[in-house]
């Protein structure tokens, strides 16, 4: 179906057209359909802020256990145990809880070098005459990294973690996750090897901890995680993680090549950085929606939303609702005043990894800047990955426009 923003009201997550450029539309849903549904696919959908954020909080309503993604929703297919991001408290909170010890401050900051680190390596590789790819040469790379940093996977043994989770998270262009052969959802045994040998070889990493840990489940029994629940785990992290920064890096190059001013700017002052790193999140987030199941009847904009309907929750509209962020919302804007939006999501899903992706994300920018301040990103061969969960780039080629600085001659 052929949509624009100026013809029909219709809104398709798996529409290839729409979903180039999809926020005229979602602009129009929240202004004259903030309560939006779509016979064809039958789902409702919200896109104002002040709602998706209401119903993102609202787990008794909208619940995750049925899965986040749409088609997931209306597969009815099993949702595997140790799935966190498809699953509602208490069981959440509990297996939440075992992951949150990856997560603490003292962990991420003993990060930062390392990052620091590995993408100041992968820019050693860029030269201006070749130009930079802003996925395929570090937000590709680097995101999985940081994920072996914290699960201590050996550096050559991740391309086999991003292989698998790009089986499942890659579909046909205008597919959906459902019609993927390989499944919709990975069994994580991409890691049973590495469990085998970590359990054999223990270390100061995450899945040390994992496999040592205790608690107590959602039936009162003191135990430690089965096998498959691990393995769950460390995919989910694995590929969750990675998606996001590696979605953040390529808007980066995209939106910082569209608006020179502001990355002279930015180059020019570090300390907008932070500032900066949030406005691209707010502005292109890697997820346009999420997906839940209406546990019981309710009500939106004087309309009852019957229990088990789907719900899209428009993240993407919501971040640009002018109701929370002023007039120019639809602007993008490195010194906005930061104020919360969607991206990470809100309550009980939260993202574990937010402060470790801000940070991932401020250091590559932070790097990219010292070594090249000026680029042009080409689109004409830049590539929208195929998928119907996370929205940007597989690749985002991008001519240097000045020599790189050699960081050589500074030291």
């Amino acid at each position: 179906m052929t949509t624009s923003a100026v013809g029909e009201l219709y809104y398709d997550p798996w529409n290839i057209e729409l979903n180039a450029d999809p926020y005229p539309m979602l602009g129009r849903l929240r202004e004259e359909a903030p309560l939006y549904y779509n016979a064809e696919h039958d789902f409702f959908a919200l896109s104002r802020f002040d709602d998706v954020n209401r119903g993102l909080v609202d787990h008794l309503t909208f619940s995750s256990a049925r899965g986040a993604v749409l088609e997931i929703i209306k597969s009815g297919m099993e949702i595997p145990p140790g799935l966190l991001v498809f699953e509602d408290p208490p069981i959440h909170d509990i297996h939440r809880n075992l992951l949150s010890r990856a997560f603490t401050p003292r962990k991420i900051n003993a990060l930062e070098p390392k990052i620091r680190e590995f993408t100041q390596r992968c820019l050693d590789l860029v030269s201006a005459s070749s130009g930079f790819d802003f996925v395929k040469q570090l937000g590709a790379v680097m995101p999985m990294r940081v994920v072996g940093m914290l699960f201590g996977i050996p550096e050559d043994y991740q391309r086999l973690v991003q292989e698998d989770g790009d089986r499942h998270v890659r579909v046909d262009r205008g597919g959906s996750m459902t019609d993927n052969p390989d499944g919709a959802l990975s069994d994580g045994q991409v890691f049973a090897d590495f469990i085998d040998w970590r359990t054999d070889h223990p270390s100061d990493d995450l899945t040390t901890e994992l496999l040592k840990a205790e608690f107590e489940d959602e039936t009162g029994t003191r135990r430690r995680l089965h096998r498959d629940e691990l393995l769950i785990f460390m995919n989910l992290v694995a590929v969750a993680g990675a998606e996001t920064t590696t979605r953040l890096i390529g808007w980066s190059g995209k939106l910082l090549s569209e608006h020179p001013d502001q990355r002279r700017q930015l180059a020019g002052d570090r300390a907008l950085l932070p500032g900066a790193v949030e406005e691209i999140l707010r502005y292109e987030p890697p997820a346009l929606q999420a997906a839940r199941y209406v546990r019981r009847d309710v009500e939106y904009h004087g309309r009852t939303i019957p229990e088990g309907s789907a719900m899209l929750m428009l993240i993407g509209a919501a971040n640009r609702d002018p109701r929370r962020f002023g007039a120019d919302a639809g602007v993008f804007d490195i010194t906005r005043p930061i104020r919360q939006h969607l991206t990470f999501g809100v309550g009980a899903h939260y993202c574990l990894g937010n402060a470790l992706a801000r940070i991932e994300g401020r250091i590559a920018l932070d790097e990219i800047l010292n070594r090249f301040p000026d680029w042009e990103v080409d689109l004409d061969h830049a590539v929208l990955s195929p998928s119907s969960t996370v929205r940007g780039w597989d690749s985002m080629p991008a001519r240097i426009t000045r020599d790189p600085i050699d960081q050589g001659a500074n030291n």
